[in-house]
């Protein structure tokens, strides 16, 4: 069908009028980004295609991105949201099927169309866009475009928006719940001295002019905030991985005079790889590689393009997070970062509120880690310091359909969750097949707590209902109430959810039940209890 083309200046038709209601905290347009709304749920992402040329001088970029989509009902004459943040411009709005009008308002690109659309039916938006994107002050954290220089005065670039969205420089129907089944081709321009790497694999280098293009490509579904291109002064260098599903590609690219340093560093990429293939199942981006980019920020998971800044130190910038020593035995941007290929990249959130399942089972992979490169001693150490970092502020879970994280606790606090229910099943084989089988079962899926609470209570064959509204909708920790007289111990639970069912171990081989009713029993030896100090709980002895 012949595009269609419009220019941003004309006198708009359209009235968006107030299509929700506003609460006390979130605005309509926080609606807009973070829900699936109607002018969102009639369509499907396939396919990204696109380009982009920063200036490191002007701190501006420029590009395209064809939007591949299938229509996935029946509907006549719908507007479509496509994202992209101010103050970034779309300079051009082409699309296959007739346009009636379109229209940049705020964050929003708003295509109203003129026709009957039927199901099954595919199209693409092809937008042209350019703007001084939004700048991180503190990146990754905050979100935003970095330029700046690397030791030598040679520019580098880069961008992170997990928490923003990738719409603050890119055209996108940036919402997690939809990822391109088909992935992206992304051509990042840049000057000819300098070396652009993308995500996926490097499937062509062209000279065009003063400048190079480097075309990266992704075959498997990605989410939105990990489309990320580096610009630098990079090299490369490779090695292989012999994993579950055969060989695996390793792709590195730092900045050059790191290059000896990251080579030995980077000796930490294969056992780490077998650990986590151990617990979680195979390395879930085989087509695409797994790789390392140098980045001018900590880090972040980006698919197969994982962004790495930890100096080349061990720990967390050279400290241990868990305050045991544990920690600084690995590196913690590449063995966090790293679990996110399978916590986050290969199954992710539809809702930034349940963002605990990225960042609760990742910090948890830490611990698998260190037991699997370690022992199980260190890593129940690791794990117990965690413990202790934990503020209880507010809930893990966030307000849905507002782009509204939880608590930072998702991290620390959705691990203690996971080591505590790890402890009730009590079996680390079947605890190790849940982990695979949530890969496997949702495998390149977008998913909701529900479903994952389900599938961990389905497959335990143990309700953890109440528990996951203990640790992740209330920030109640909760207390074992006890008093022992000799051999009888009597306790009860207190500070928790309506319901609350946790068992625990005591003693190595003693299991109680409690609930906030006191109950007492008789235990072998009168020997003072011995608690398991993995579950996430407090212990208090009474008078």
């Amino acid at each position: 069908m012949k595009k269609l083309s419009y220019t941003l200046l004309f006198a708009s038709g359209l009235v968006f009028g107030q299509f929700f209601e506003t609460g006390k905290t979130f605005t309509k347009q926080d609606t807009l980004k973070g829900s699936d709304t109607a002018f969102r749920n009639f369509w499907d992402v396939k396919k990204y295609d696109l380009s982009v040329e920063p200036d490191f001088e002007a701190k501006s970029i420029k590009g395209n991105n064809t939007i591949s989509f299938e229509i996935t009902k029946d509907i006549k004459n719908p507007t479509f949201q496509i994202d992209l943040q101010q103050p970034m411009k779309a300079d051009k709005v082409q699309a296959s099927f007739p346009m009636a009008e379109y229209k940049q308002e705020g964050d929003f690109i708003w295509i109203k169309s003129d026709k009957a659309f039927k199901k099954g039916e595919k199209y693409t938006v092809d937008i042209t866009y350019s703007g001084n994107p939004r700048i991180a002050r503190n990146a990754p954290w905050d979100g935003g475009w970095v330029f700046t220089k690397d030791e030598k005065g040679n520019p580098w670039m880069s961008v992170a928006d997990e928490g923003i969205g990738a719409s603050i420089w890119l055209p996108t129907k940036d919402i997690w719940s939809d990822e391109p089944e088909n992935g992206i081709v992304m051509k990042i321009i840049t000057p000819k001295d300098l070396v652009g790497v993308g995500n996926g694999r490097l499937i062509s280098k062209k000279q065009e002019g003063d400048k190079t293009a480097y075309t990266w490509e992704v075959k498997n579904p990605i989410n939105a905030y990990s489309i990320i291109p580096n610009i630098g002064k990079y090299v490369n260098f490779k090695d292989t991985f012999k994993g579950e599903k055969g060989k695996l590609d390793l792709d590195y690219w730092v900045i050059d005079y790191n290059l000896d340093k990251a080579k030995k560093q980077f000796q930490q990429v294969k056992p780490m790889l077998s650990a986590f293939e151990y617990w979680f199942g195979p390395y879930p981006f085989y087509e695409d590689s797994y790789k390392l980019v140098e980045s001018p920020y900590l880090g972040m998971e980006h698919q197969s393009n994982v962004a790495y800044g930890n100096g080349y130190t061990n720990g967390y910038l050279g400290n241990d997070l868990s305050g045991t020593g544990v920690g600084l035995n690995w590196d913690y941007i590449i063995i966090h970062e790293s679990g996110h290929e399978w916590f986050a990249n290969n199954i992710t959130a539809k809702d930034q509120a349940d963002m605990w399942v990225h960042e609760g089972f990742t910090m948890y992979s830490e611990v698998l880690f260190t037991e699997k490169f370690m022992d199980k001693k260190s890593a129940d150490l690791y794990m117990q310091g965690i413990h202790k970092t934990i503020s209880n502020d507010t809930p893990i879970i966030g307000k849905y359909g507002v782009r509204n994280e939880g608590s930072g606790d998702m991290y620390s606090k959705g691990a203690s969750m996971l080591h505590t229910i790890r402890q009730v099943i009590n079996n680390d084989e079947k605890f190790r097949e849940i982990l695979r089988g949530i890969n496997k079962d949702f495998y390149h899926q977008t998913v909701t707590t529900q479903q994952i609470e389900n599938y961990i209570s389905k497959k335990s064959g143990i309700d953890f209902s109440s528990v996951f509204n203990q640790y992740l909708r209330s920030v109640k920790v909760p207390v074992l109430e006890y008093e022992q007289k000799g051999e009888e111990l009597k306790f009860r639970y207190t500070n928790v959810v309506k319901n609350f069912s946790l068992s625990i171990r005591i003693d190595s081989d003693l299991t109680i039940n409690p609930t906030e009713q006191w109950q007492t029993i008789k235990m072998k030896k009168g020997n003072p209890v011995q608690f398991n100090k993995n579950y996430y709980i407090r212990y208090k002895k009474v008078q």
